[in-house]
């Protein structure tokens, strides 16, 4: 899956219910994520054991549903701030969970990136 440019990736602290599809999943971002799922922003969700992931992607005038169920094992979820109803991921995070990589331990080097335009440097 070929995720855009400026896409957002929303994982939701809270498990789902997997019987949920486009719908049900749509209401939860709406009411718990407290978001518009129209977007064209990735929402992951899990269920309550960790073996199942659905994520729920408004794509050119359509939801998209994708779901993957493991055949042995858990995802194992990033750290969540303690007042946090969801965690935004970079896509190569989403990657990693997806491959099965335990993101807890993980961690990112430091970067370079240029300074934003219109800022001054000091």
């Amino acid at each position: 899956m070929l995720i855009p440019a400026g896409t957002r990736i929303h994982l939701a602290r809270e498990h789902a219910d997997f019987r949920k599809s486009i719908d049900g999943l749509s209401g939860l971002v709406r009411t718990v994520l407290e978001d518009d799922p129209s977007t064209g922003h990735l929402f992951v969700f899990h269920n309550r054991r960790r073996t199942a992931l659905k994520i729920l992607w408004w794509h050119e005038g359509g939801y998209c549903l994708l779901y993957k169920r493991l055949a042995k094992g858990r995802f194992v979820l990033p750290y969540f701030p303690d007042d946090a109803r969801r965690v935004c991921l970079k896509r190569s995070e989403l990657a990693s969970l997806l491959e099965g990589i335990d993101l807890r331990w993980a961690r990112r080097l430091d970067r370079w990136n240029p300074p934003e335009k219109g800022r001054i440097r000091a």
